[in-house]
């Protein structure tokens, strides 16, 4: 029996012209276009149908944690609205067994005027749970939040991070069936999401709780999920175990960026308070050449542009290794000095030299960044900016040896030098 089963799910949007509204929201913005539309400005011409999902089929078994990915627009917020019942599908239907508790964005089922103590009974009424069953939680809840001070507060006077910590203890302290999580927990500091990937690993391992889980995250996805759903423009384009739909979607994120030379300065998804940023990636070899495939063991130099909008000061310009699943293999040493640790506003260009790239043959991509070097703030990030393959050294001439260092666990192949000791040692 499964938890949730989806059949032939499709949602579809009607663009420029009237439609059915699925939340007070939709019917506000449908009467101010109306308002405009009276004073002269007749409906569009280029009415047109949008498939936010389209025929879309998987189930999920009960005490499985699924994660869901794809890039932005692939209708991953829409899947969690259909499933959450915020808005309904145009086609096809869901099949829900058990108690379900969103957490969508920040506050989602709070009322701004009730206090936080309020909230908790009224998000507790909302799941079917009657008064003394939240009293039971209510303690355990107030406590990992963390909002004692504030308990009788009209959570509209929260901060952003105080509304997510509460809004989670609530969705995971009240005992759904099934929980359903998105891209939320990233407004917490990084200390509660720790906390917080701590939890739903409780709530699942040992509460056999139904997870539905959004994230960019991919070493959060490989820690908690047991399968992952990928969805590409609308369409479920893949599902299975999660190391396998990882590594499928990390290869075609990475691919369209695997250029020697990356343009960077138009990236929209990028994290940092700005000041400065990072406008261009190049990947040269040992003798300067631009270059995407390198051979094991084989020098890499990364060079990178920085566009400084004002000057700054003791900053660190970083970078990581990442493999195509999302885990981190290798990163630089912010202990490493930089030439300098004073930048006029402007166009500035740094290489690092890697001198030995012992990672095993695979294909993988690099994450970079300017942080101050505090470490409390960044000036500009961008996951995944690039990738690069590294190739089996051409050296070996044995291929069937080749072969077999290829296929051997683990990331990384460090050279290594053994020695015969005395048998008395």
């Amino acid at each position: 029996m499964s938890a949730i089963l989806v059949e032939n799910l499709s949602k579809c949007y009607k663009i420029g012209r009237h439609v059915r509204h699925d939340t007070l929201r939709d019917s506000i913005s449908h009467g101010v276009r109306n308002l405009f539309t009276s004073f002269g400005r007749g409906p569009r011409a280029d009415e047109e149908d949008f498939w936010a999902l389209r025929d879309m089929n998987f189930e999920v078994k009960p005490g499985e944690v699924t994660g869901v990915i794809g890039r932005n627009g692939a209708g991953k917020s829409t899947l969690l609205k259909i499933l959450s019942r915020i808005t309904e599908p145009s086609a096809g239907k869901i099949t829900l067994r058990g108690r379900v508790a969103s957490l969508l964005e920040v506050g989602t089922g709070f009322h701004p005027e009730l206090t936080g103590r309020e909230n908790i009974f009224l998000n507790g009424a909302i799941l079917g749970m009657g008064r003394a069953e939240i009293r039971k939680k209510f303690d355990e809840i107030v406590a990992f939040a963390e909002v004692e001070r504030f308990l009788d507060t009209p959570v509209k006077r929260y901060s952003s991070g105080m509304y997510v910590r509460l809004a989670f203890a609530v969705a995971a302290h009240l005992e759904p069936e099934i929980l359903i999580v998105d891209e939320v927990l990233a407004v917490g500091d990084a200390e509660f999401q720790k906390k917080c990937l701590g939890k739903m690993r409780e709530v699942t391992t040992g509460g056999g709780r139904t997870v539905v889980f959004v994230s960019h995250n991919a070493a959060a996805i490989q820690n908690l999920c047991s399968r992952v759903i990928y969805l590409k423009g609308g369409t479920l384009c893949a599902q299975g175990e999660t190391h396998e739909i990882l590594r499928t979607y990390a290869e075609d994120n990475a691919h369209f960026r695997q250029n020697a030379e990356i343009d960077l300065s138009n990236v929209g998804k990028r994290g940092g308070e700005g000041g400065a940023f990072i406008t261009q990636l190049r990947f040269t070899d040992e003798s300067g050449q631009s270059a995407t495939h390198f051979a094991f063991g084989q020098p890499i130099r990364l060079r990178l542009a920085i566009q400084a909008k004002e000057p700054i000061r003791n900053f660190v310009v970083g970078f990581s290794i990442n493999s195509t699943d999302g885990q981190v293999i290798a990163c630089s040493n912010h202990y490493d000095t930089l030439p300098v640790n004073e930048l006029p506003a402007g166009r500035h260009v740094f290489e690092v030299l890697i001198d030995n790239i012992w990672l095993s043959p695979d294909s993988y991509t690099v994450t970079v960044a300017i942080t101050r070097e505090s470490h409390l703030s960044t000036y500009d990030s961008i996951r995944d900016a690039a990738g690069f393959t590294v190739e089996r050294r051409k050296s070996v001439s044995n291929e069937q040896m080749s072969k077999l260092l290829d296929s051997r666990p683990g990331f990384m192949r460090p050279p290594l030098r053994w020695e015969i000791l005395p048998p008395s040692l």
